[in-house]
């Protein structure tokens, strides 16, 4: 598998409160978005990120095949998270209130498994197709899924920003979970809204095609969204499938 991955903070902001980790042996890719205020963004995103972490290394993948178990393996993992989030958000007034999206990527043979709570997003590119896998949970997307609005209205809405679920939000969080085949020669993409607010898809399907390396691919998303305006934080991972990854 090649990776890229990188974080850049954007033109119009002070502070990046976004946070990805890569966890190349393990085939574990995590990207986190936080919102609050002083600065407690920062501290949700990096608190969810590293309790990732740490619960994959202190529970091992191996062994857990069937996407039943996956299912369930991640869906304790981000319940524990949660947790830790909003018992950091009460214990300190500094953080009150403050959260944080999640979109976790698992790569396991012909498989990926996605888990995603917020508006990070996952797509898959395969033959100049650029397909979106996770849903965005936001109040704009709730008005289109009920046909109040339509996606190009949803585009310029002005609560299109408002996110519906996130980690460190409540005591109790739902996290989506999808599977998806993968083949040689796709490229997952993970992202903050950063990226996808700035840059449309059909610039993304140009730059995802021109098969650069992808952390080459990575730092020109990112360029790309400052040039559009850089009005958020901006995270991106790149993932080429080979063709060992599927065999193994």
């Amino acid at each position: 598998m090649e990776i890229g991955f990188k974080t850049d903070k954007g033109k119009m902001r002070s502070n990046n409160e976004d946070a990805c980790f890569v966890m190349q042996k393990d085939r574990v890719f995590i990207i986190a978005d936080g919102v609050g205020g002083n600065k407690s963004g920062e501290i949700a995103s990096r608190t969810a990120v590293k309790g990732i972490v740490e619960y994959i290394e202190n529970n091992p993948l191996d062994g857990i095949s069937s996407p039943k178990k996956i299912q369930e393996y991640f869906n304790e993992c981000i319940k524990k998270i949660n947790f830790t989030v909003l018992e950091s958000s009460q214990r300190f007034e500094e953080n009150r209130g403050m959260a944080t999206t999640i979109v976790v990527a698992y790569i396991v043979k012909n498989k990926m498994y996605v888990m995603n709570v917020g508006d990070s997003r996952a797509y898959i590119f395969r033959k100049h197709k650029l397909r979106q896998i996770t849903e965005d949970h936001t109040y704009v997307n709730s008005l289109v899924k009920a046909g109040v609005i339509t996606e190009e209205e949803a585009e310029y809405h002005e609560n299109k920003n408002m996110i519906t679920r996130a980690i460190g939000a409540d005591y109790k969080v739902d996290a989506d979970f999808f599977v998806t085949s993968i083949k040689k020669n796709d490229i997952i993409l993970m992202c903050t809204d950063g990226l996808y607010g700035e840059v449309n898809q059909q610039d993304l399907v140009l730059k995802l095609a021109e098969g650069k390396p992808m952390s080459d691919t990575c730092y020109d998303l990112i360029e790309m969204a400052n040039i559009h305006g850089g009005n958020d934080n901006i995270t991106v991972i790149c993932l080429k499938i080979t063709e060992d990854e599927i065999d193994e």
